[in-house]
């Protein structure tokens, strides 16, 4: 009888652990794009960039399963890492306590890509965080690294655009203050012109469908 009790209990742990590991639905390649409240300098992103549905987004990852946990491959702070799912969405949360965060996943037709992304993302563990957001210098910044993962698997053919970055207020044209603050403090020219790639970009990609809206975004009046 203690046997038939112990391994009853024992299916109710799996049981719940495994309902507790699917509860986003998530499957391995998805996109999270997050509506990341760091400061000015999100606030900046988001404020020259608009993705779909005029959703705000000022960071993104890719979740694949280590170790049979749910992790988030994204370029942020020092380097390029993986990050706990629970520690990735705990980051933004709004009024009702909801995560900020859509998910986004590769259209059917592209789904064979996924594992090539996750056998390629070996390459840039470690690999520094691009502060200058600048393509082509040895270092990501977060969809920096989507687009070269992506782009890798699919033969070094791109998979998400690039387009010319502006770091121009939408409505006076001019620099926003924050943004030629951060750029002398690095002590380098902003890049404004050249060929890069935002969260907000991704977002409006027609490879991607987003298949869940978690929380409540900023949106762009």
């Amino acid at each position: 009888m203690k046997v038939y009790f112990l391994s009853i209990i024992v299916l109710i742990l799996l049981t719940s652990s495994c309902k507790q590991q699917n509860i986003y639905k998530m499957q391995e390649g998805d996109i999270l794009l997050q509506d990341y409240r760091c400061g000015a300098l999100c606030d900046a992103i988001e404020a020259v960039t608009i993705g779909v549905d005029n959703a705000c987004f000022s960071h993104i990852g890719i979740v694949f399963k280590k170790e049979n946990q749910w992790q988030v491959l994204e370029a942020i702070g020092k380097d390029v890492h993986y990050t706990s799912l629970k520690d990735f969405l705990s980051r933004s949360f709004d009024e009702d306590g909801k995560e900020r965060i859509w998910i986004a996943r590769v259209k059917k037709q592209w789904q064979y890509l996924i594992p090539k992304v996750k056998k390629e993302s070996v390459v840039y563990i470690g690999q520094p965080y691009d502060e200058k957001f600048i393509m082509g210098n040895n270092a990501y910044y977060c969809s920096e690294l989507l687009y070269e993962l992506f782009k890798k698997a699919n033969k070094n053919q791109d998979f998400f655009n690039l387009e010319s970055m502006t770091f121009k207020d939408p409505h006076t044209k001019q620099f926003l203050p924050v943004w030629k603050e951060y750029y002398q403090k690095l002590n380098c020219k902003i890049p404004e012109g050249e060929l890069g790639i935002n969260p907000a970009g991704i977002s409006c990609s027609d490879k991607i469908a987003i298949v869940r809206k978690m929380g409540k975004v900023k949106k762009r009046e």
